[in-house]
């Protein structure tokens, strides 16, 4: 692939119109850090498409994911749920080598149930909203909200009060997958650990419109299944032709084209790049960083069978190549909505998932890139949780920066907001806002299911979005914790106040003064400390799945 040339134009700060929905598309990659981003301060990498996106929108510097890790963080964004009430608080993965199964595609092996813990099925997700409007739903990427069984790609299990029961992931697929919570259209790897790899044996789809599928599908890469996958150690892996990242981003243009000017539309596109397994296509953007990473300075990774990150010679340059392949894609949906003439009815965001990490090689210390942030992935230090946040469309004031503090769990409401389909009233239901404080207490609402404890703890940031920061009611505090494979963390942001917890020791910072978190305060403010593990001890409800060690 090559940089785009041309890459969009410019957007008029033009007037909502009154009587037509306006479109989403919400692209969230996967571990890039808060400095990996040229208008985040990176000098090593490039990123001319998302620079000039945020050159012609808002770029946010206080903007949080919903946990220090994927599938957590994915779920808070979905649920508009922090993971103190949040069913997923981790990565629990419902495959294992009891359930490898021999020769699956050609030669090689695969595990036949594949997912992640699913989702509540007890509480609404934001494409169900949406698809509920008539919006027509596309989710493009990582799913990490159930888990798929080859055996029984269309049956489901199900308890009676509507949960999945995932001790039957090895007789029926789970429930939460997208062609049960309002994705019409899906593309990719349900499982996340699945896309460790960016040269699978298949990816799943579920297409009825344009390839005519009934239920979740494995769309097998029959090019790919001819050679070694990458748990075999073997070199013959290099000869897979095709990468997972290009397939699933050209299938997102292909469903943009499906797009028109007469029905809205909500795009999730949740691209695998520059996660883990830092291997790609060698052409033109990777010889590009060859160049400029010379080899005797370059890092290497070792790959070991049964390793599901691939590994080589040239760290740095696979890593700077990819971001700028991710830039790339970004630059090539802005152009397809200019184009096709929606990008004037169209709110475009980019931002990661969670904070950089060091998997398969990655090596964050070169670049610099999370510029006085400390931590990284599963940490709830700054480094872990504070992302890339830009918004592009209209009615956005251009080459603007905002300040206000925002977490994943504000995007559900936010997006209603902005959409224009939804009532004050459904759009304070699905918010920190009381239905009692809404002026529209008789209006006709969305059907509501009944939720989980906390229910739901965003706020729309629509206003800010808009420049209307008069109007923007704030956050008394951001909240994060997780518990994944024995780590155990806790955050809390109030004003410029931090709190870390880890393994239930606590820390205490000053942001305004020590944005690096290197001075903790908790024996100097007492005070302080108690706050904010008063917000803790309020704020988590009790998980049997993510147990966790409060302070």
């Amino acid at each position: 692939m090559k940089l785009p040339l041309s890459l969009f134009g410019m957007l008029p700060l033009s007037v909502f119109a009154k009587t037509s929905y306006h479109n989403i598309i919400y692209i969230m990659c996967d571990d890039m850090g808060y400095g990996d981003l040229g208008c985040y301060g990176q000098q090593l990498i490039q990123t001319p498409c998302i620079d000039r996106m945020a050159a012609e929108g808002m770029r946010f510097t206080d903007a949080y994911a919903g946990c220090p890790v994927s599938a957590p963080s994915r779920c808070s964004f979905m649920t508009g749920q922090h993971t103190g009430h949040a069913k997923i608080r981790g990565n629990r993965e419902y495959w294992g080598r009891s359930v490898l199964r021999q020769n699956m595609f050609g030669e090689n092996d695969d595990y036949y149930v594949i997912g992640q813990e699913p989702y509540d099925m007890t509480h609404p997700i934001i494409p169900e909203l949406f698809k509920a409007k008539g919006y027509r739903t596309g989710m493009f990427g990582k799913w990490a909200g159930g888990y798929w069984n080859f055996d029984y790609p269309d049956t489901y299990a199900r308890l009676p009060d509507g949960n999945t029961d995932t001790s039957r992931s090895r007789e029926s697929s789970s429930c939460s997958l997208p062609n049960l919570r309002g994705i019409d259209c899906f593309y990719g790897p349900v499982c996340q650990f699945q896309a460790h790899t960016y040269y699978p044996n298949f990816l799943n789809r579920y297409d009825p419109e344009g390839r005519g599928d009934k239920h979740l599908v494995a769309e097998v890469l029959e090019e790919n299944i001819k050679y070694s996958g990458v748990n075999s150690g073997s070199t013959d892996y290099e000869k897979r032709p095709q990468y997972s990242a290009d397939l699933i981003h050209r299938y997102a243009l292909e469903w943009l084209d499906r797009q028109t000017k007469d029905e809205p539309f909500l795009g999730i596109f949740t691209y695998t790049l520059p996660h883990a397994e830092l291997w790609q296509p060698n052409d033109s953007i990777v010889e590009h960083y060859h160049r400029l990473f010379p080899a005797e300075e370059e890092r290497s990774y070792r790959t070991d069978p049964w390793s599901w990150y691939y590994g080589g010679n040239d760290k740095h340059a696979q890593f700077a190549a990819m971001i700028t392949r991710l830039d790339a894609y970004v630059g090539e949906i802005l152009e397809k909505l200019k184009a096709k003439g929606l990008d004037k009815n169209t709110l475009v965001i980019f931002t990661s998932d969670n904070g950089p990490h060091e998997e398969g090689g990655a090596d964050p210390a070169f670049f610099g890139r999370d510029g006085k942030l400390r931590g990284i992935k599963r940490s709830t230090y700054e480094g872990g949780i504070r992302i890339p946040f830009i918004c592009w469309g209209a009615g956005i004031p251009r080459g603007t920066v905002s300040h206000h503090q925002l977490a994943f769990y504000d995007l559900m409401p936010t997006f209603m907001e902005y959409s224009g389909a939804f009532t004050k009233r459904e759009i304070a239901a699905h918010s920190l806002q009381t239905l009692s404080d809404s002026p529209l207490k008789g209006e006709n609402s969305l059907p509501l299911r009944e939720g989980r404890e906390g229910s739901f703890d965003g706020i729309s940031f629509c206003p800010t979005m808009l420049g209307k920061d008069r109007k923007q009611k704030k956050h008394e505090f951001l909240y994060w914790e997780m518990s994944d494979g024995g780590t155990q963390v806790i955050g809390v942001r109030q004003g410029d106040w931090k709190l870390v917890v880890s393994q239930g020791k606590t820390f205490l910072y000053d942001l305004k003064t020590d944005i690096h978190e290197d001075n903790d305060l908790k024996d100097k403010y007492p005070d302080k400390l108690a706050e904010l593990i008063g917000i803790v001890h309020r704020e988590h409800t009790d998980s049997p799945l993510f147990p966790i060690t409060l302070p």
